[in-house]
């Protein structure tokens, strides 16, 4: 019995690996996207009357998270067009809201689910910072990070095609996999870290897309440097729970930055 299941967990394993259109990297994805991107829609809604959500018209911030969320979206939308991957978007309705918490972290579901908290603003302390965060959470999603996560994690768990049906049917267990998987709430548990190799590609899309919305991606440095100084010893920002962050960090994104700096045009010149 054991032979068979290892059998077909390993054909599971096979069959569910396919190449990401935008990194040209195989990856495990044993999840339908446009399942994921109806739960995305579902729990961000939900997420959404849970917390207070700041009004973009009533708050300089808010209006600077949909500034910034609006030219990452046409930098976006270009960059796809010009790699003839247009329809890899197909499904992404976006929306990005500012919510009220000391937290500092910030997300973006399947879709183009997007939102920041507030606590994150007195360490970015500028758009530019700000819109290569976003950038870098967009890409993850864009690179289907989380329906990798959450691939490996039930491949180890509950079987792909278990979780694959607990997902379409929006369970409470696929739901606490996927607020795991895309780093939301630790109240689902343990969050499930990302690989240093979906880190390098969220890091390498997220500067330049930034760019390409016409901010410094050079802002990244510092951005960084302040995320890191923000744990003074105690416990990190939710960011560094979820995105960790190595010591080669910053030297991995000085290796990245000519590559982004080629996109980089500030608005208005």
């Amino acid at each position: 019995m054991k032979r068979v299941f290892v059998a077909a967990a390993t054909l599971a394993l096979l069959v569910g690996c396919s190449q990401n259109k935008i990194t040209g990297r195989n990856q495990l994805s044993l999840f339908n996207e446009a399942d994921i991107q109806s739960m995305a829609a579902t729990e961000y809604q939900q997420f959404l009357t849970q917390n207070k959500v700041v009004s973009a018209s009533a708050s300089k911030d808010a209006e600077m998270v949909r500034r910034i969320g609006q030219r990452l979206v046409t930098a976006i939308t270009s960059y796809y067009a010009t790699q003839g991957l247009s329809e890899e978007l197909n499904g992404y309705k976006w929306e990005y809201n500012l919510v009220n918490s000391n937290e500092v972290n910030a997300w973006c579901m399947p879709g183009g689910k997007i939102v920041v908290y507030t606590g994150l603003l007195p360490i970015t302390q500028n758009e530019a910072a700000l819109a290569v965060v976003m950038g870098h959470e967009i890409a993850h999603a864009l690179a289907k990070h989380g329906n990798e996560r959450m691939s490996q994690a039930s491949a180890q768990q509950l079987g792909g095609q278990l979780l694959s049906v607990a997902i379409a049917n929006k369970t409470p267990a696929a739901q606490n996999l996927f607020m795991s998987a895309y780093g939301i709430g630790s109240q689902v548990g343990a969050l499930l870290p990302f690989s240093r190799k979906q880190e390098l590609e969220a890091d390498r899309f997220g500067l330049i897309f930034s760019a390409m919305a016409g901010y410094d991606p050079q802002q990244a440095i510092p951005l960084w440097e302040r995320m890191a100084a923000a744990s003074n010893g105690q416990k990190p920002p939710e960011m560094l729970s979820t995105h960790p962050a190595e010591a080669t960090r910053i030297e991995k994104l000085r290796e990245l930055m000519p590559e982004a700096l080629k996109y980089y045009k500030p608005v208005g010149k």
